[in-house]
Parts: structure tokens; C-alpha cells; sequence
């Protein structure tokens, strides 16, 4: 598996309005855009930083990233490796004995192919695989 880079850094918010408006005070960033996944009950904000992106997260209130918030607070949800083959990273881990928590990829922010690996077998950090379409 080769890692490209670190992707996006994700942070769960409670308030993605009021941390998007600090980005963007406070430290001049960008918005690029904006998503929506009403399957996860999931808001994501993408602000690019060199070759990464800083990304937020807002769940609803069953969401993955409510529970995180309740449990831990607002802080750094995952972090994002861009791959080239998910198919392939994903035989690969699987293979060496990671737990993965998607064993196929699914879509993801920007129509990328991503997947999760269980924090179990990573140091209890959550990592994210995304392989990103061409444009």
C-alpha cells in the first residue's frame, strides 16, 4: 500500500457554523466546500491547508460523531490517508491481520472510495483509507 498523503485531519464540532466562522476569522482559511450525508446524519467542511484539508464534522444527534462529542468532547475525530488503491490497501491490511471496520469502500466526501480501519488495531486511532477521483 502506498500512502500518498495525509488527506484531511477531521475534527468533531458540536457548532460547525461557529468553528467554520473561526477558521475563516481567525486564521484567514478558505472554504472549499461543503456535504451533506443524510445517511450517517453527517455535515462535513473541507478547508484546505497546503496539501491537506482540515475537515469538520457535525452529526445529528444518533450520529458516529454525536457519540464521539458525548464520550470525548469536541477534538480530532480521524485522521485520512489518500491512497491509490483502496481495493488493494484494503487486501493488503486485511492480509497482515488488521481489523477493518468497512471491509469495502464506500462513498465518501467528494465522491472519494474510502474505508475505516478499527482503531483496535491501530493504536485506538481512528484512521481513515480514501482513494480520490481523478479530476
Amino acid at each position: 500500500m502506498k500512502i500518498k498523503r495525509v488527506e484531511h485531519v477531521a475534527i468533531a464540532v458540536r457548532n460547525m457554523t461557529q468553528v467554520m466562522r473561526m477558521f475563516q476569522d481567525t486564521f484567514g482559511l478558505a472554504l472549499e466546500y461543503e456535504e451533506d450525508f443524510p445517511k450517517t446524519q453527517t455535515k462535513i467542511a473541507m478547508y484546505p491547508v497546503g496539501q491537506t484539508y482540515l475537515e469538520l464534522l457535525q452529526g445529528g444527534p444518533s450520529s458516529k460523531t454525536a457519540e464521539w462529542i458525548a464520550e470525548k468532547g469536541e477534538s480530532l475525530y480521524h485522521i485520512c490517508f489518500e491512497v491509490d488503491d483502496i481495493d488493494g490497501a484494503l487486501a493488503e491490511l486485511k492480509a497482515k491481520g488488521v481489523a477493518l471496520l468497512d471491509e469495502q469502500p464506500r462513498t465518501g466526501h467528494g465522491g472519494s472510495r474510502i474505508a475505516f480501519i478499527d482503531p483496535r488495531s491501530t493504536a485506538n486511532i481512528l484512521i481513515e483509507l480514501a482513494e480520490i477521483p481523478a479530476h
